[in-house]
């Protein structure tokens, strides 16, 4: 890629002091074509899954060089706070979706138009590279809505007040490049053994009942092989989301439009219910953990769901799609499958959870324009493609579920997006988290009522909100 980058280099050199920038170009459009660099920061995926949409980007503007840089989570958010409290941080960097309201102030929207220098071939006899300038518009509200899964748009639009007119207009905070989803991943073997022909679509008594035939104990009463992941926090990864996902299947409003949090309330279609639905939720799921149900399989003395899965003693799991890799890596002759995340039974239309990170722009960039005109760029349907296969990640674009609907690998996350959702965790997502976490915890151990626990935790919440 460097020689691909240097050779681009020498040709523009040689366009622009062959005429390409002075003879034929006013003074506005020669300074559109100054030497800009773009610093780009991510986690998760190396600089080679985007190999393909930074050498197409050069191609039509030779004067911008994007520097990327890869961190670990650990250290990601640190770094990037003190860089741009710092003014040493990126142009472009990635967030988690939830996270936009919380930088909202380090964010610069995307703008309505964008003036970049294009190279153009002219002439007939003559060929000559002549730089124009174009000025586009910006992706639309309305193509926005159009273009990604519904949730993108409740995620990435903030509505802005302007303090001199107070006339509030929605802004665009940031693109995604793929969207992915909460799945139930199975031991086929386990299943198998137990006489069940397929994991079950819904949690109700045939899920429970194949939990407890696939359960197994020792003669001390200890859990030995795990029909499900379900009832702890410490060791299973992604509990928060699968709490949430079963309050809100369940009819729990997270959030409601004013900023309350209102997983503990009940809501005005379910008032003549007795529990709130996300009462009735952290029940179901801690059940899996109490020695006194039925469905008791899961206990904090396991080890993480994760590692006892690719062990070959649990059945049934719950992730995303980055799990498929790890899971191969650690035990390459494991048979497992991929099955949808299970609904309530009866249930009108299905909720999944969306998991998924957007690319935005410092407030602190000096080439703002040019990193938004980027990442348009390489979240475009044309350009994304090749991220996605290089990553295995399912597609935010509703253009591109259909051809990945096949895909073995991606195929049940990329078809649960469209019905995907999730919610905004606060100014300190860790610290929501712990709170959930705690939740489950008391619950588990029978330290308080369930009002007392699920009502504590929402106002705990609420105040990391607030801040």
């Amino acid at each position: 890629m460097k020689k691909k980058l240097i050779i681009l280099f020498l040709v523009f050199i040689f366009i622009i002091t062959s005429g390409f920038g002075c003879k034929l170009t006013d003074k506005k459009t020669q300074e559109a074509m100054n030497p800009v660099v773009l610093n780009y920061w991510r986690v998760w995926d190396d600089s080679d899954a985007f190999t393909n949409i930074f050498d197409e980007y050069k191609k039509l503007h030779p004067f911008v060089t994007i520097n990327y840089r890869k961190f670990r989570y650990s250290e990601y958010e640190k770094e990037l706070i003190n860089a741009l409290a710092e003014d040493r941080g990126p142009d472009i960097f990635s967030i988690p979706s939830t996270w936009i309201k919380k930088y909202q102030s380090k964010i610069t929207p995307m703008p309505a138009t964008i003036t970049m220098a294009y190279p153009v071939v002219k002439g007939t006899l003559k060929k000559e590279v002549i730089p124009e300038l174009r000025t586009t518009k910006s992706i639309t509200l309305k193509g926005i809505k159009d273009n990604f899964v519904d949730i993108v748009y409740d995620n990435i639009i903030i509505k802005i007040t302007d303090t001199t007119t107070k006339k509030a207009t929605e802004q665009v905070f940031g693109l995604p490049l793929y969207l992915d989803t909460l799945v139930m991943y199975y031991n086929k073997d386990l299943l198998n053994n137990a006489g069940i022909i397929q994991p079950s679509s819904f949690w109700n008594t045939e899920f429970q009942q194949s939990v407890k035939k696939m359960t197994k104990q020792n003669t001390q009463g200890q859990v030995i092989q795990s029909g499900v992941a379900l009832g702890s926090s410490n060791n299973i990864d992604n509990f928060s989301d699968i709490l949430s996902v079963l309050m809100m299947q369940n009819g729990a409003i997270m959030m409601n439009d004013l900023g309350q949090v209102t997983f503990n309330s009940i809501p005005e279609t379910f008032k003549e219910q007795r529990y709130a639905p996300g009462m009735e939720a952290l029940l179901f799921y801690t059940d899996f953990s109490n020695p006194a149900k039925e469905v008791y399989s899961w206990n904090e003395n396991l080890g993480n769901a994760l590692d006892v899965f690719t062990q070959g003693k649990l059945a049934l799991m719950f992730g995303y799609s980055y799990y498929l890799q790890q899971i191969r890596s650690q035990s390459p002759k494991l048979n497992f499958g991929i099955a949808k995340l299970p609904q309530i039974e009866g249930n009108s239309h299905s909720i999944n959870f969306a998991n998924y990170w957007v690319e935005t722009v410092s407030n602190k960039s000096k080439n703002a324009d040019v990193a938004w005109d980027f990442i348009q760029f390489a979240a475009s349907a044309e350009q994304v493609k090749s991220y996605l296969s290089a990553t295995k990640r399912p597609t935010a674009l509703r253009a591109l579920i259909t051809e990945q609907l096949e895909d073995m690998d991606i195929g049940v996350f990329a078809e649960q997006s469209l019905t995907a959702k999730n919610w905004y965790k606060g100014a300190d997502a860790d610290a929501t988290e712990a709170i959930i976490g705690n939740m489950i915890n008391s619950l588990v151990a029978g330290q308080e009522k369930i009002e007392d626990i699920i009502n504590s935790g929402a106002e705990k919440v609420q105040q990391t909100i607030t801040k």
